[in-house]
């Protein structure tokens, strides 16, 4: 059974070759078709190339086991390496926009080549490929807990963007409206600057120790409460560490029992956490005397 790791590694790998496919399939039908837009498409999607380079080595340093130097591991190296992805995926959503607005303004637009059907036909393939890898890239990401790995799902959806963007330039070019291009581009980058944001702020938040979510929370409330010799809970905290949690829980139980009897209850918790929460890294129990 592959690890987290393994399969983030897998599909970054998958996402190289698809780019390097895909690239070469644009260069060359822009290249026969006169396409402007395609060539610049088929740089784009070879710049991806990077980004799942990027994932690769983040993923890679964030899975090495604690040292001396690192105690609590290297979790965190993964959120670096979705903060610079989302810088590039912001850059590659402004260049968009402002080579759009460049077109508009100088009305360049106007006196593009007609591209001929081939790079239409391309443009259209793109997008099913692209917004493919996608959904691919974007399962696993998901069922890994992947920042970086999310990351790079939104590089090809970016692609995807940009190659409607090509098509609706190319088409528009063809019925006599070449200005729909530039405007289809400025819409898509408004797109793709959303996406960066969303993965900045998550990358940031993994990297400020913030709380996981109420409902994780809550859950873990109940675990507790459910464990034999818990009587209440004092205190309650998480911290996201990575894609991984850290716990701090201070558990209140019978005064008068015995320090191991005590144990045997923190020891408890302690199991039924880490057993029903495969997030928690590290959980702290501690036990109080109840006042009561």
């Amino acid at each position: 059974m592959e690890t987290p790791e393994q399969t983030a590694v897998r599909v970054s790998v998958i996402s190289i070759i698809g780019n390097i496919f895909l690239s070469l399939i644009k260069l060359i039908a822009g290249i026969i078709a006169h396409s402007p837009a395609m060539i610049s498409d088929a740089v784009h999607s070879a710049s991806d190339v990077f980004s799942s380079v990027i994932v690769i080595v983040g993923v890679r340093i964030s899975a090495k086991a604690e040292d001396k130097e690192h105690p609590y591991g290297h979790e965190r190296f993964e959120c670096v390496a979705s903060i610079v992805l989302a810088v590039v995926l912001l850059v590659t959503g402004l260049f968009i926009g402002a080579e759009a607005m460049e077109k508009i303004t100088s009305g360049s637009y106007k006196s593009m080549v007609i591209p001929e059907i081939p790079a239409l036909v391309t443009a259209v393939i793109s997008i099913v490929s692209k917004e493919g890898m996608f959904w691919y890239t974007r399962y696993y990401a998901i069922k890994t807990d992947s920042g970086a790995v999310m990351a790079d799902a939104w590089h090809h959806r970016s692609d995807a963007l940009s190659s409607v963007g090509a098509f609706v330039g190319i088409a528009g070019a063809r019925m006599g409206f070449s200005i729909l291009e530039p405007l289809a581009c400025l819409l898509i980058c408004l797109f793709i600057a959303k996406a960066s944001f969303d993965i900045f702020r998550d990358a940031v938040d993994k990297m400020v120790d913030h709380s996981c979510d109420n409902e994780t929370e809550d859950k873990m409330r109940k675990c507790v409460l459910s464990q034999e010799g818990v009587n209440g809970i004092d205190i309650l905290r998480t911290r996201v560490f990575g894609n991984r949690i850290y716990a701090d829980i201070e558990i209140t139980a019978d005064g008068e029992k015995t320090l191991t009897e005590g144990h045997e209850i923190a020891e408890k918790v302690h199991s039924e956490i880490e057993n029903n929460f495969p997030k928690v890294k590290h959980i702290m129990v501690h036990v109080n005397p109840d006042k009561q």
